[in-house]
C-alpha cells in the first residue's frame, strides 16, 4: 500500500471549516490559498462553471452574515481590507470536489483529496459522538439513579462542557502564612 503524501495538515484545513447555514463551508479565499491561486481566479473559474455549482454546492455570504464574518477578521494590510468589499462564496463539501473539476492544476487536484478526506473524517466524528451518546442514554435508562451523577458527568463531556464538571482546584505552589 502507498503512503499518503501530505500537502497540508489535516488541522489546517479543519480551522478553515465554519458552519454557515447549517452546512459545514470552506470560504473561497481560503480553499485559494490552499490551492495556489489567486482568489480571483478561483471565483471566474466557478463563474465560467456555474452549472456546476447549485446553491447546494456554493452560495454567496448574505448581507448579514458578510458583516458578521468582516468583523471577526483582524487585518491591518490595507489592500486585504480593500479585498472585503464583495461577499465571499462559500463551498460546501460537494462544491469542494465540483472545483477540482474546474481547476485543472496537479496541486488542486491532491489539495482537494485531502480536503474531501478531512470532511470525512469530521462527518465520522460526529456519527461516533452520536452513537456514544445514544448508548449512554440507554445505560442511563437501565441503571437505577445512584449512576445519574455518572451519566451527567459523561453527558457534559460529550457536550464539551467539561468546564462544569471539573471541580475548581487550589492553586500549585507555596503557600505563605502570615
Amino acid at each position: 500500500m502507498q503512503k499518503q503524501k501530505t500537502l497540508i495538515s489535516q488541522e489546517i484545513i479543519e480551522q478553515k471549516i465554519f458552519l454557515i447555514r447549517g452546512k459545514k463551508v470552506m470560504f473561497d479565499r481560503d480553499l485559494a490559498k490552499l490551492y495556489s491561486v489567486d482568489t480571483r481566479t478561483l471565483n471566474q473559474a466557478v463563474r465560467r462553471n456555474k452549472k456546476r455549482f447549485p446553491d447546494d454546492f456554493m452560495f454567496q455570504l448574505n448581507k448579514e452574515e458578510f458583516k458578521n464574518w468582516v468583523s471577526q477578521i483582524v487585518i491591518t494590510n490595507s489592500k486585504a481590507k480593500m479585498a472585503l468589499r464583495i461577499a465571499p462564496l462559500v463551498f460546501t463539501e460537494q462544491g469542494v470536489a465540483m472545483l477540482s473539476s474546474v481547476l485543472k492544476s496537479e496541486k488542486a487536484i491532491e489539495v482537494n483529496v485531502q480536503i474531501i478526506r478531512t470532511f470525512v473524517k469530521l462527518r465520522e466524528m460526529i456519527i461516533s459522538n452520536k452513537q456514544l451518546r445514544l448508548k449512554i442514554e440507554a445505560m442511563e435508562r437501565k441503571y437505577d439513579k445512584r449512576f445519574r451523577v455518572i451519566f451527567d458527568t459523561l453527558r457534559s463531556l460529550l457536550e464539551n462542557k467539561r468546564e462544569d464538571t471539573v471541580e475548581k482546584k487550589e492553586a500549585i505552589g507555596f503557600k505563605i502564612k502570615k
